[in-house]
């Protein structure tokens, strides 16, 4: 099913490492948060119809700056740098902890936080750290389930309340399943972010 969003453009605005000042965006944000080989950078090009946008990796932890992506001058899709996985050391994770915490104190204009999580297993330590963390710093994450076509069908429900258990989410958290693959899932989560624009 085709979206009926239209991308018209979307360019790679800004990249800001640990030093770096954040830019004073006009726009909402959204920003997009999840370990590291959790399909991240599939994600957003899938919602932004373009292969390659965003850098997808054999090697997980690519993403070490938060990446700010400009679509059709309304929005912003802010990828933050994978947990988990990344072959870095604990300071460096530390620091990236750091930018991160301090996106999400100072961004005015951060309207929600996607937490990717894989939907074939159960949430891991990271993620559910990862979970309260966005909490604690005053978001309601909406969960994206990823790698959806994994799974059989008669298995999502399942599995989603697996993830709704696993991360103690409060209740009415979204949960949407999510195939980069097959592109299910893109409609609602578009159908979310532009529902945050009004």
């Amino acid at each position: 099913m085709e979206s009926k969003v239209i991308i018209k453009s979307v360019e790679l605005e800004t990249v800001c490492g640990i030093t770096s000042t954040f830019p004073d965006n006009d726009k909402i944000e959204i920003a997009f948060a999840g370990k590291s080989n959790v399909g991240k950078s599939s994600l957003i090009n899938a919602l932004v119809n373009r292969k390659a946008l965003a850098r997808t990796s054999a090697q997980p932890g690519k993403t070490q700056t938060i990446n700010f992506y400009k679509v059709n001058d309304e929005v912003y899709f802010v990828d933050l740098p994978g947990y988990g996985y990344a072959k870095v050391s604990e300071e460096v994770k530390a620091k990236w902890g750091k930018l991160i915490e301090r996106y999400l104190n100072k961004s005015e204009m951060l309207k929600a936080v996607f937490l990717l999580v894989d939907i074939r297993h159960e949430p891991s330590a990271n993620d559910k750290n990862m979970y309260e963390w966005i909490v604690y710093q005053g978001y309601d994450p909406i969960i994206i389930a990823t790698k959806l076509d994994k799974i059989n069908r008669s298995q999502v429900q399942k599995h989603v309340k697996m993830i709704k258990t696993g991360l103690g989410v409060k209740p009415g958290t979204v949960v949407i399943p999510f195939s980069a693959t097959t592109k299910q899932g893109r409609e609602e989560i578009w159908e979310t972010i532009c529902s945050l624009n009004t």
